[in-house]
């Protein structure tokens, strides 16, 4: 059979109803007809059809026309297209298999094409098993474009702007009942800078479809890791830009709306890892490795491990957004990051550098940073061994209170630390300082106060004291006040200079030292200068019953400040 200039128009409404499905009441009643119809061969050209499908907003125009010359693959018709997929523009061409090998059954359809759906490319070449149903699927697919965002139309999914990407890897699809199962297999592409490779598979089940494989990056651009925490990383604005909420005045914190609808639609457990990543100078990342795990709305990294600034950053996040507010989870371990590496520029200073180790736990609930932030719950410890500070660095880290404080006490000049011990506490935002300790070869310094992470003010007081002679007149204290945007730093006077040297006199109890020995257990003798002000606390008990409580002593007389001098 052969046919020549055929116009077909297909159409079907959006409850479904289409103009291609024929029905015959009386069929049933009919004898069986001695009569068979053989076609062994047809033939078309320039054959035109038009498609138009309102429930999936498809309007496409297609040109059929069999391939002369003999295929080894079994291509038997080439095909051009053009017309809108939801409401973007798409184009292709390709070939596939005889139109009468359709009539086979459960032998593979031979497809190969390459189509673009607005600035998407998909180009696919391999086999489908029965197309009328698409049964099974199994071809080398190629994916490209300036976004993902651009991705919606094809998949429905809102997805956030990335870097222009490309990717290439074997597609087996298995489609028959209710498990479904698409696996992306051996790929390899990029997503702005960054390599990705591994597999991934997404299966349809009840309640959810379940998303599951290994990624790994050889050499990852932190900047393209934007879409892993849903912000945009495209040069191109993105759709919801204008929607992004600015914080009220005289606020800092985020107070953009984290969303989680996207969190029910599918459950997701996902290996990553980054081997070599590239960041900016004041990131100092060295590697990523991270267990992604969406379960029932409740998203876990566990772990999320960076090598960070010469150590190591431990992470454990759990965020759970099944309810009205979401509630996050975390636990942090910092050890060996060299202060030299934490500064930007601090190379080009002649000076020593120490390690920070530290420990943070928190908890919180809110839609925003700002509202996580504002009703957060823990504490955390940090000790910082012997280094090097200065007004240059506070001021090239942005630590602007630090910065104002380093210059009020010591200066614009090098400041070598000994040791600084902090511990503190958080309670609905309200972060108070258990223990804040800083000390130089003269001079200690005592933080006491809090800060409120909700109304994103400060309320501190730092009491320096001289240990030698060579200082002659004694530094005052100092405070921190005012806003997280607006700092206050300024020399008290009157009664609260008073109560600085009673505050002093007293001491510390035991309890915020013994908080922070675990940090000296970490293996190197970087913390051994932080020993003497923490390794006697613990030593220091509970009296028994009936016992008065000695009078606390002043734990300065351990630090090595306080040791004479020759």
């Amino acid at each position: 059979m052969a046919v020549d200039e055929a116009n077909v128009a297909l159409h079907r409404d959006a409850e479904g109803a289409n103009n291609w499905t024929f029905t015959d009441e009386d069929e049933q009643n009919k004898a069986a007809s001695k009569w068979q119809f053989n076609l062994q061969q047809v033939q078309l050209s320039r054959a035109r059809v038009h498609v138009v499908d309102v429930a999936s907003k498809l309007d496409m125009n297609a040109e059929l026309d069999t391939l002369q010359e003999v295929n080894e693959a079994g291509y038997g018709v080439g095909f051009k297209a053009s017309g809108s997929y939801n409401d973007a523009d798409i184009s292709g061409e390709g070939q596939a298999g005889d139109i009468l090998s359709l009539q086979a059954g459960s032998d593979p359809f031979p497809l190969q094409g390459k189509v673009s759906v607005g600035e998407t490319t998909i180009a696919i070449e391999g086999s489908v098993t029965r197309p009328q149903q698409l049964a099974a699927l199994d071809v080398q697919l190629s994916l490209a474009g300036n976004s993902m965002a651009d991705l919606y139309p094809l998949i429905g999914v809102t997805l956030p702007s990335t870097p222009p990407y490309s990717t290439e890897g074997r597609l087996i699809a298995v489609l028959e009942g209710d498990d479904d199962k698409w696996r992306y297999e051996d790929f390899s592409g990029m997503v702005g800078e960054s390599d990705l490779s591994g597999t991934l598979e997404y299966q349809m089940r009840e309640p959810r479809a379940l998303l599951s494989g290994e990624v790994e990056s050889k050499q990852l651009r932190f900047k393209d890791l934007g879409p892993l925490i849903g912000a945009d990383t495209s040069d191109v604005k993105g759709k919801n830009e204008e929607d992004k909420v600015e914080p009220p005045p005289g606020q800092v914190l985020p107070v953009d709306p984290i969303s989680t609808e996207a969190w029910g639609t599918m459950d997701a457990d996902v290996r990553f890892k980054g081997l070599k990543i590239i960041r900016g100078e004041n990131l100092p990342l060295d590697n990523i490795d991270a267990h992604v795990k969406l379960q029932d709305r409740v998203l876990s990294l566990t772990p999320l491990n960076f090598g960070f600034a010469g150590g190591t950053l431990g992470n454990t996040i759990t965020l759970d957004g099944s309810g009205e507010a979401l509630q996050a989870d975390m636990k942090t371990a910092a050890r060996h990051l060299k202060l030299k590496e934490l500064f930007p520029g601090a190379e080009s200073m002649d000076a020593s550098f120490g390690e920070l180790h530290g420990d943070a736990t928190l908890k919180g609930q809110g839609n925003s940073i700002a509202e996580l932030l504002g009703h957060a719950n823990g504490e955390a410890s940090a000790l910082v061994s012997r280094g090097t500070v200065s007004h240059f660095l506070m001021e090239a880290a942005g630590l602007n209170v630090a910065n104002m404080l380093l210059v009020k006490l010591f200066g614009d000049e090098q400041v070598v630390l000994n040791c600084v011990a902090a511990n503190v506490e958080v309670r609905d935002g309200l972060t108070k300082i258990r223990l804040f300790k800083l000390e130089t070869d003269d001079t200690t310094v005592d933080i006491t106060g809090d800060i409120n992470l909700g109304s994103e003010e400060l309320n501190l007081d730092v009491y320096p004291e001289n240990k030698t002679l060579r200082i002659f007149t004694l530094r005052s204290p100092l405070y921190a006040k005012g806003t997280f945007k607006d700092p206050d730093v300024g020399v008290q006077t009157g009664p609260l200079a008073t109560r600085a040297g009673a505050a002093v006199a007293l001491g510390v109890v035991a309890t915020p030292f013994a908080a922070l020995l675990p940090l000296l257990n970490t293996g190197t003798n970087e913390a051994n200068h932080c020993e003497p002000v923490v390794g006697d606390a613990d030593k220091k008990s509970a009296p028994a019953q009936g016992q008065t409580e000695p009078k606390p002593e002043d734990p300065r007389q351990n630090w090595p400040s306080m040791q004479p001098s020759p």
